[in-house]
């Protein structure tokens, strides 16, 4: 199949996508570029549709439609299109009453920092990620492309039911990361219990009130008193490693 008109029906519905509200009506998602496509296809990601340039030879065993660079830029959200634009559709994910490592972040804005965050979570072997509150969208393109192929190997849900939160939490030690006060530990001080859900609230506003009064222990990273905060994608990091 060969599609050369930016004006196709097809190539202007997968444009749509570059836009959460399309993405949540339909159910999919963009994928740029090889790395991220095959990822995805390894990760069991079904593909609906694969764009690539004329004549690229790429993804075997896969229907492909060839295209010009003309379309690729119209469909991609990169200011240098990418030989290879795909749709995927989103993968539903099911909670388990197994997980015993939880990252939790509330109101993330940054889709970059998202994505960077599941990548680090992913290699320090993090059992689920919620998004709670008023979350960045998992599939925004930048968040996928920053994941560097990990969005999938990590689960992650969207919760805004603080019951659920009480209901599945209940016997976790809940570590919210906040700046240092009589209340908190230094995070060389603390050891992780084995089940555990960390709390990140973004650099500007930190956690909510709620989710402060939720946590059963208040952890502070160690750092030098010139800087006053880390930024949250290193914070994760940090704590990931000190604490998996």
């Amino acid at each position: 199949m060969k599609i050369t008109s930016v004006n196709n029906d097809l190539v202007k519905e997968t444009a749509k996508l570059q836009q959460r509200k399309y993405r949540d009506e339909s159910g999919l998602f963009l994928l740029e570029g090889d790395k991220c496509i095959e990822e995805a296809i390894e990760s069991g990601i079904k593909i609906e549709h694969l764009f690539v340039l004329e004549g690229y030879d790429a993804f075997e065993g896969i229907e492909k439609i060839e295209t010009t660079e003309a379309v690729l830029s119209k469909i991609s959200t990169t200011s240098s299109a990418p030989k290879a634009v795909a749709v995927g559709v989103q993968k539903e994910q099911k909670w388990s009453n197994e997980f015993k490592k939880v990252v939790l972040l509330e109101d993330i804005k940054d889709a970059g920092n998202l994505g960077t965050i599941l990548r680090t979570s992913a290699a320090f072997g993090v059992d689920a990620v919620i998004l709670y509150g008023d979350t960045v969208d998992l599939y925004n393109p930048k968040c996928v492309r920053s994941s560097v192929g990990n969005l999938w190997k990590v689960p992650v849900f969207e919760v805004n039911d603080f019951d659920w939160l009480k209901d599945n939490f209940s016997d976790f030690e809940r570590i919210a990361t906040l700046p240092k006060s009589d209340k908190t530990v230094w995070l060389k001080d603390y050891v992780s219990a084995s089940k555990t859900l960390i709390m990140f609230g973004t650099e500007s506003t930190g956690l909510s009130k709620e989710l402060k009064s939720f946590a059963t222990k208040n952890v502070t990273i160690e750092m030098s008193e010139k800087v006053e905060s880390l930024n949250l994608s290193i914070s994760v990091g940090v704590m990931l490693y000190k604490l998996m």
